[in-house]
């Protein structure tokens, strides 16, 4: 057994086995080292701060691959300026091997619109804010929905929920402001029912009731009654109830009549108006007449020593006719002038 282990013979096959293997082995790893490049580094280029343009040329130029990742956007860099670079700048890496990139990008990352449609103003400015959108101009609009978001527009466009724009894009805000008031209701009699329903929505009113005479539901019918009728006044988004037919207004005359008697007022002007005067009522209050206004008598000349005063009875016996306020008013200052002490004759020697 010993003997045939170490024959010559066998240690040639192992020896040669041997060999074979060890050769296998080194030719396995020359071509490893042939096909990846081993011991062939190439360093990765400074390209931070450059447009990505430029900086995927140089990286094609140098033989390495890349690959663009989006930064956030930060507005203190350019748009599509290299911000980071890996591996480092300077390091060594095998030819095409892939180099990442963070660029910033063009603008901010676009946002959703909210639904905020037919929402009050106020909590909708708040979802605006939190996704990121700011409110410029606010556009107050006529409508029956007071203090509620009508429509949201971005660059003069309306915008549906759901459409992305650029984060902090400015938007304005139509909200409205109310109904208006004593409006002219439009005159729709002769016009299809698709052609009343945009007429009365142009004119800020909404359509009501709408009856065919048929019982269809045609829109090509002809409108022949409405009702407020036309010229009347009312209040934005009234309602205007519609009958409509295949005839013809002219055709309907009998019809028409008929909805005159139930929907409009008739008004007697016949009967003269009535005028109403107002009466003053002296009951509550009493009435102070004024006292009459008193003539002052003329001064009587003095009366001489060798006058006498004339008897008032005289006086009176004259006085025929009925006594009056003025009258009155004499005889008070008669009585004055007469109740005066009588002037005494003196004699001077």
């Amino acid at each position: 057994m010993l003997k045939s282990l170490f024959n010559w013979k066998v240690l040639v096959n192992l020896l040669v086995a041997i060999a074979v293997f060890v050769g296998l082995v080194w030719l396995t790893f020359r071509w490893l080292e042939y096909h990846t490049n081993h011991g062939q580094e190439i360093p990765v280029p400074n390209i931070v701060n450059k447009s990505v343009h430029d900086a995927v040329k140089i990286l094609e130029d140098t033989g390495l691959d890349y690959e663009v990742d989006s930064a956030t956007y930060n507005p203190k860099y350019r748009p599509f300026q290299v911000l980071q670079v890996y591996p480092a700048p300077g390091s060594r890496v095998k030819d095409g091997r892939a180099i990442t990139l963070k660029v910033n990008p063009r603008s901010w990352a676009p946002v959703a619109v909210p639904d905020v449609i037919n929402k009050y103003s106020g909590l909708a400015f708040q979802r605006l804010d939190q996704v990121g959108l700011k409110v410029g101009d606010t556009i107050f609009e006529p409508s029956i929905q007071k203090d509620a978001v009508l429509r949201v527009l971005f660059k003069g466009n309306s915008l549906k929920p759901g459409t992305k724009i650029p984060r902090f894009s400015v938007v304005d805000v139509v909200v409205g402001s109310g109904p208006l008031r004593n409006i002219s209701i439009p005159n729709v009699v002769g016009l299809t029912v698709k052609e009343a329903r945009a007429y009365i929505a142009r004119n800020l009113f909404e359509v009501g009731i709408v009856e065919h005479e048929d019982g269809g539901k045609d829109d090509s019918d002809i409108v022949y009654y409405q009702d407020p009728a036309a010229g009347d006044a009312r209040d934005q988004g009234m309602q205007i109830d519609l009958w409509a037919s295949k005839k013809t207004p002219a055709e309907l005359r009998d019809r028409i009549e008929q909805l005159n008697s139930t929907y409009r007022m008739k008004i007697d002007t016949t009967l003269p108006p009535i005028r109403y005067e107002e009466v003053p009522n002296f009951q509550d209050e009493p009435v102070t007449v004024p006292p009459p206004p008193v003539t002052p008598k003329p001064a009587s000349p003095k009366p001489s020593a060798t006058s006498t005063s004339k008897p008032v009875s005289s006086v009176r016996a004259t006085d025929t006719k009925p006594r009056t306020a003025t009258d009155n008013a004499a005889k008070q200052t008669a009585t004055q002038v007469t109740d005066k002490p009588k002037t005494k004759k003196v004699t001077i020697q």
